[in-house]
């Protein structure tokens, strides 16, 4: 662990911001210090002739389910539903 002073024409602004924002003046030290020298988070970007498939393959996986296909004929399953539900009064 590292103690800085501070110059009185740097600890009132930072004390006076600090105040502004809710918080110490150490955190707001902390904070600006930390978004200066700790490197930005890299956002994975996927390689040159890599597709979007390959950039998410440790996420895409299977569901063990039915092997119907759920998302063909959407608008006649729903139609199909709702008939059987007013059949069964609940619609």
């Amino acid at each position: 662990m590292t103690t800085i002073v501070l110059p009185p024409e740097i600890e009132e602004p930072l004390a006076e911001e600090a105040r502004k924002q809710g918080t110490t003046p150490e955190l707001l030290a902390v904070d600006c210090l930390r978004k200066l020298f700790t490197p930005a988070p890299t956002i994975g970007k996927p390689a040159d002739g890599e597709t979007l498939f390959d950039f998410l393959s440790d996420y895409v996986g299977t569901v063990k389910g039915t092997t119907e296909a759920l998302s063909e004929n959407c608008g006649q399953r729903f139609t199909q539903g709702l008939i059987e539900k007013q059949q069964r009064g609940r619609v």
